[in-house]
């Protein structure tokens, strides 16, 4: 979730290319990054964010790819896809109205396929992604831009229909101290009086990084203190109780709805700037 953060080289030491990214609130509103995990680390990840993200975003530093870059002022916002690029996606599918964003997104669908990643998994710990130009251009925008729009808005979608199972003779609570999945996913023990069960087996299945979304989701919304300091952080929320459990049932359904676009994605790799199979296309 969304926290609050006091962006400005007066109390941060280093910002490195953020204020490219976001240099503003406006920013916020206006551009998307397309997120880069694992590359010579963990296992490869992607995802969306709209705003400053953590850069050990997935437990390991992340690279970022705007849509927009701005000057630090938040002035001269210019696309970050070349007009060369957008030539080359038009010229091969013979279709001039291909947008920058459809290519920004079409890039996002082909970074989620399973084959993509599968076939190229030794190059994604190496290296720069590569994309090639698959069959159907337009089935990977649209997946791209379905993926895109579950991403982002995860903390607006209903959640999914989890079974609530109540602890007989105890006080039904929203408190989270610690939460604790079952050894098989299917259960979620909220805290000593709510346990939440129904949990469909495509949500182990959408992992960023080394976890499941729903995994993280349990690691990072615990109660904790720091050993040297003292200060202790609490996730729950005094005006919004229920937010956490909530949240887990919103996860729970951006997972298997990412699960389903992934699966629906056409077969096939595609070829490269060169008409080989991939990896062999430079980087958009």
């Amino acid at each position: 979730a969304n926290k609050l953060l006091f962006f400005d080289r007066i109390l941060n030491v280093e910002i490195y290319s953020v204020s490219s990214l976001f240099p503003d609130p406006l920013a916020e509103k206006d551009n998307l990054s397309l997120i880069i995990g694992g590359y010579g680390r963990k296992e490869f990840t992607a995802f969306l964010v709209k705003f400053i993200l953590d850069i050990n975003f997935f437990a390991d530093p992340a690279q970022c790819f705007p849509f927009y870059i701005y000057d630090e002022n938040g002035t001269n916002r210019r696309e970050n896809i070349t007009d060369w690029a957008l030539k080359q996606f038009r010229n091969h599918y013979h279709d001039p109205k291909i947008t920058k964003w459809d290519i920004f997104h079409y890039v996002y669908g082909v970074l989620h396929q399973a084959e993509y990643r599968a076939t190229f998994a030794d190059n994604l710990k190496r290296e720069l992604p590569r994309i090639p130009f698959m069959a159907d251009f337009a089935a990977f925008a649209d997946a791209g831009r379905a993926l895109a729009k579950w991403h982002l808005d995860y903390e607006t979608v209903e959640p999914w229909p989890l079974e609530w199972i109540d602890t007989p003779g105890v006080p039904l609570l929203y408190d989270v101290d610690k939460m604790k999945l079952s050894k098989d996913k299917a259960t979620l023990t909220v805290n000593p009086s709510l346990t939440l069960a129904g949990i469909p087996p495509e949500v182990a299945r959408y992992r960023l990084g080394n976890r499941s979304a729903l995994e993280w989701v349990v690691d990072q919304y615990q109660v904790s203190e720091d050993a040297r300091s003292g200060i202790r952080s609490d996730p729950n929320r005094i005006d919004d109780p229920e937010y956490i459990v909530r949240l887990v049932g919103q996860v729970v359904r951006v997972s298997v709805e990412t699960v389903r676009i992934v699966e629906s994605l056409p077969t096939g790799l595609g070829v490269g700037l060169d008409g080989e199979p991939e990896p062999s296309a430079d980087p958009v």
